[in-house]
């Protein structure tokens, strides 16, 4: 059914007219496809989606939602599990359209458009021996990981994503652009690092690039039986090993298609997926204990360039699934830990679900814990519980198995938060959580930057 637009039909053709992009309502083709995000779950309808080309379609669309009353939620790659990029009866204004990557070899930099994905950065950086510290999957939004943290593979030897950004442009709740960095409006810049989306709409950023050869990665998956003695030996493997070498390990059933052997199909298995990037004539020998271990049922670890293994998992994730996430920073695994992991994550609910515990040690654990809005430096493991499925008439088997399973892990969490990026909506108290020593200098920057709260379709700090 059609949603009833409170929107003044000359104001609508105004802004129409004073955007280079596009503006879609309930009336206009396209609208069905406009208003899907990742999660096939969300279900939301917004009265507006302005498609931005530039901050100033940004700006004119900010304006119009805030002198309208009109919630306003901003999206980048669509990848927020709660659907926190669009909104029922407000405006989207989606960056999508924006999507340059401008890369300075020389300077080892790369200025990114607000609606960018990595997939998109990864390809312009490549060519270049160059990276941007990432994510796991390529269609996700620059804007979005950044803006919570962002681990990837990266991580241990390079640090967050937030740790290689440099400035970003911002377009604030009064309609105002700033450039936001060390040397400039650096309240900003620091909550801008782990803050989300709570205090402005970021239409580009400014990374310092990584060196980054073709690494040695890849998944090398073990029987389910040998999951206890797999997550020690990782545990172990991470904790001697130098920055070069990551891994996050997964509860999973096996996909049935290639490259995956087809007696293995469906099979639940234990897994590492692995990333060297440390010199390739070393790899080798750097994986001769972990192939000794096992030894492993499958291995498909070898030279790999990144964006290939950035896109490693595309396929299997296609926009639309049905997608409910749990999360948790967890400290060491310990026997009673690794225990009520083998209780849930060897009975998965469906094929896709799945649960990974990527690693927050090397460079990343060195910044301190509130030298960006990001406070969880200390946590050994950031852990996320999926149920996935492409059946909406599964999602209450893979609703409950993600909730058990949180509820048995998490009294062995890490301060009681977690990572932005893998929240569902969980309340007031979450957040707080989630930020710790770092909350009340956020509230703060909030009150500087969005006193109204404008902002607020998010994971929220209330001003």
């Amino acid at each position: 059914m059609a949603l009833t637009i409170p929107i003044d039909e000359e104001k609508l053709v105004t802004l129409r007219a004073t955007l280079r992009g596009s503006v879609i309502t309930p009336a206009d083709d396209g609208y069905e496809a406009a208003r899907a995000v990742h999660n096939g779950m969300i279900d939301k309808r917004p009265a507006l989606i302005a498609r931005c080309t530039d901050a100033a379609d940004v700006v004119a669309a900010l304006t119009f939602a805030r002198d309208e009353g009109l919630d306003l939620a901003v999206r980048g790659g669509g990848h927020n599990g709660p659907g926190l990029g669009t909104s029922d009866g407000g405006v989207v204004i989606d960056l999508s359209g924006m999507k340059g990557v401008r890369v300075d070899p020389e300077a080892r930099t790369a200025r990114v458009a607000g609606g960018a994905t990595y997939g998109e950065v990864d390809h312009a950086t490549a060519a270049f021996g160059l990276a941007v510290p990432s994510g796991f999957v390529s269609t996700t939004g620059v804007g979005g990981l950044t803006l919570g943290g962002g681990v990837g593979y990266l991580t241990r030897k390079y640090g967050l994503t937030i740790d290689s950004l440099l400035e970003a442009d911002v377009v604030l709740a009064d309609g105002r652009q700033v450039t936001a960095s060390a040397d400039e409006y650096p309240d900003l810049f620091w909550a801008l690092r782990g803050g989300g989306g709570n205090f402005g709409v970021v239409t580009s950023f400014l990374f310092r690039l990584q060196q980054v050869s073709t690494p040695y990665a890849g998944p090398i998956l073990w029987d389910i039986d040998r999951a206890a003695d797999v997550m020690r030996f990782w545990q172990d493997t991470l904790d001697r090993a130098d920055d070069d070498l990551y891994g996050f390990f997964a509860f999973l059933q096996v996909p049935p298609g290639p490259p995956f052997p087809e007696e293995l199909h469906l099979k639940t298995m234990c897994g590492i997926v692995w990333c060297y990037t440390g010199p390739q004539d070393k790899a080798e020998e750097v994986f001769k204990p972990i192939r000794a271990f096992g030894p492993p049922a499958l291995d498909l670890a070898g030279p790999m360039p990144l964006p290939v293994l950035n896109s490693l998992f595309d396929a299997l994730y296609p926009p639309g699934l049905q997608w409910y996430w749990k999360s948790d920073m967890m400290g060491a695994l310990d026997d009673e830990v690794i225990a009520r992991h083998l209780e849930h994550g060897t009975s998965l609910p469906s094929w896709m679900s799945t649960m990974h515990l990527y690693p927050m040690s090397g460079a990343a654990g060195r910044v301190g814990n509130t030298d960006t809005a990001f406070s969880y430096r200390d946590a050994r493991y950031n852990m996320v519980i999926a149920g996935i499925d492409s059946d909406p008439a599964n999602n209450d088997r893979n609703i409950a198995w993600a909730r058990d399973y949180w509820d048995a892990v998490h009294p062995f969490s890490t301060g009681g938060g977690a990572y932005v990026n893998f929240m569902m909506e969980e309340g007031e108290d979450r957040v707080r959580a989630s930020y710790r020593d770092n909350y009340d200098r956020l509230v703060e920057i909030k009150r500087r930057y969005d006193p109204q709260n404008l902002f607020h379709i998010n994971q929220n700090i209330r001003p």
